[in-house]
């Protein structure tokens, strides 16, 4: 009698762990099916934010490759996000474009048009100084804004620089290594974009484009 009553006391214990594991596993996808969602909402937010979803009907996430380009001071391979309408080039996205900051790598959003024109730039993460570099934020300043319908012609390739350094564009106070490190990186994501426009729109979607091959 009182092994069976250990053995019903054990299934009973089996069985209560068994239903645990199985709520416990159940959550975990329900989890990782929410926050996979939220960050597919947070990313198209994001991308939205420098291509407004009116300029295009394809979807931004599908119609993607991903690129090695060390032009532009990425360790990582950097996600080129391609925007279309009926078919048709209206721009890409590059993320991460990354610049030498302050208080460490700056991580940009950075959208141009087909004619080269920046559809926008923004702040993905930093290490900058609160108070100084930290405007380089949409929160804290719209100094970055203020790319937006530039080009390599507009300013002059002279004038791409902070007006410290000779430039047009507006350093901050006593924080003029940040404000230069983005104009850098804005500029040298439009002179690689440029030079490999033709490539970025026409390779296959989710594939891996190394950036040396476009020089064959």
């Amino acid at each position: 009698m009182n092994r069976r009553a250990i053995l019903l006391a054990g299934l009973i214990l089996a069985g209560f762990a068994f239903a645990g594991t199985l709520l416990v596993v159940g959550t975990e996808r329900l989890t990782a099916e929410r926050i996979a969602q939220n960050q597919r909402e947070f990313l198209l937010k994001s991308l939205h934010e420098v291509i407004p979803a009116e300029d295009m009907d394809n979807d931004l996430l599908t119609d993607h490759i991903v690129a090695p380009i060390p032009e532009l001071n990425s360790r990582d391979d950097i996600m080129v996000f391609r925007a279309r309408k009926q078919g048709k080039p209206v721009a890409v996205i590059l993320s991460p474009v990354v610049a030498k900051g302050y208080g460490g790598p700056i991580k940009l959003l950075i959208g141009i048009y087909e004619n080269g024109t920046l559809a926008g730039a923004r702040v993905l993460d930093h290490q900058e100084t609160p108070g100084l570099g930290d405007q380089i934020e949409t929160g804290k300043s719209d100094w970055i804004l203020g790319f937006r319908g530039r080009s390599l012609h507009n300013p002059t390739e002279k004038q791409w620089k902070v007006k410290r350094d000779g430039g047009v564009f507006d350093q901050f106070t006593g924080a003029t290594i940040t404000p230069r490190a983005v104009v850098k990186a804005i500029h040298a994501a439009l002179t690689y974009f440029t030079t490999h426009k033709e490539r970025l729109f026409d390779a296959p979607a989710e594939t891996r484009h190394k950036a040396e091959e476009d020089d064959d």
